[in-house]
């Protein structure tokens, strides 16, 4: 790994930005598309740029092999259901709303780490921020402009989303050996066989008449958020490292929030900005007690 120069922040702030505008598009996708046939569309395009690297470089795919389950439940819980949930949820939410409850990831994972890895502790620093991170999502939950009775339900399963994206990458400790490429290679195969049938059978998409945008989006979704997106992050990962590529995680809600209000126009509340700074902090803490345990 090197030291990061310009051209590594500018990939980092690349990478934050297409995952960021992954929200606005979601919102525009579902105003055409339901959210199993969203899924099914990320994962399908997504694989195409990975699948085209892995033969490029001819890194064998495994999806097949003797842990084509382990392929199989990651990809249903790494891709399947987060995917779908999101989808459902901007249905009723704002997309500024889902990037910020999805910035929730890293202090999720740093709360199943602790039970279920030997070397990812609390401490207190780390404790400080989980707690500022998440009281920031609680205020959140309590804009009556933003969240009410009606979408409630589906602000929670935004936060679920967000929560099947830790668990599956906990469960991807377990085939941790294996070439980065092969293992998302697999797992989108895996999700696509998954969602092919659900698709099929809930929304039938082929007897739809899309809107553009709507179409445009989601193959932005499947190509860019998904597919590319991953490359470039596998990129600054062998580049520069974890703790590096890490800070990707603060520029998401705000990236995403600025995104949402330039192409949708949409509310930004008081409590907004302050949950987006609260979550913030709170990433910021618990990363900072992470560096100092690799010092």
């Amino acid at each position: 790994m090197r030291q990061p120069k310009i051209i590594d922040y500018l990939l980092l702030v690349l990478l934050a930005l297409i995952w960021a505008s992954a929200f606005f598009n979601i919102k525009i996708a579902t105003y055409s598309y339901g959210p199993v046939t969203i899924a099914f569309l990320r994962v399908f395009f997504g694989a195409i740029p990975v699948l085209l690297l892995c033969y490029y470089r001819n890194i064998k795919i495994e999806a097949f092999s003797k842990d084509w389950h382990w392929f199989a439940m990651i990809g249903f819980i790494n891709l399947v259901a987060p995917f779908f949930l999101i989808a459902y949820g901007v249905q009723s939410v704002q997309s500024n709303l889902a990037a910020i409850l999805m910035s929730t990831t890293p202090l999720s994972s740093t709360v199943l780490g602790h039970f279920y890895t030997t070397n990812e502790k609390f401490n207190f620093i780390k404790t400080f921020g989980i707690l500022i991170g998440f009281s920031g999502i609680l205020y959140l939950f309590s804009d009556n402009l933003l969240i009410d009775e009606n979408n409630f339900i589906s602000a929670l399963l935004i936060l679920l989303g967000s929560t099947c994206y830790v668990v599956g990458g906990v469960l991807t400790l377990k085939i941790s050996k294996k070439k980065n490429e092969n293992v998302t290679g697999s797992i989108l195969i895996w999700a696509t066989i998954i969602l092919i049938p659900l698709v099929s059978f809930i929304e039938q998409p082929w007897n739809l008449t899309p809107r553009l945008d709507s179409t445009v989006s989601v193959i932005y979704l499947g190509l860019v958020s998904t597919g590319i997106a991953w490359l470039l992050r596998f990129r600054i990962l062998v580049n520069n490292g974890l703790i590096f590529q890490s800070q990707v995680s603060y520029l998401i809600p705000i990236f995403g929030t600025i995104l949402s209000y330039v192409f949708l126009k949409e509310l930004i509340t008081t409590k907004v900005l302050i949950s987006l700074i609260a979550v913030s902090v709170g990433i910021y803490f618990v990363r900072k007690a992470d560096n100092k345990k690799t010092i």
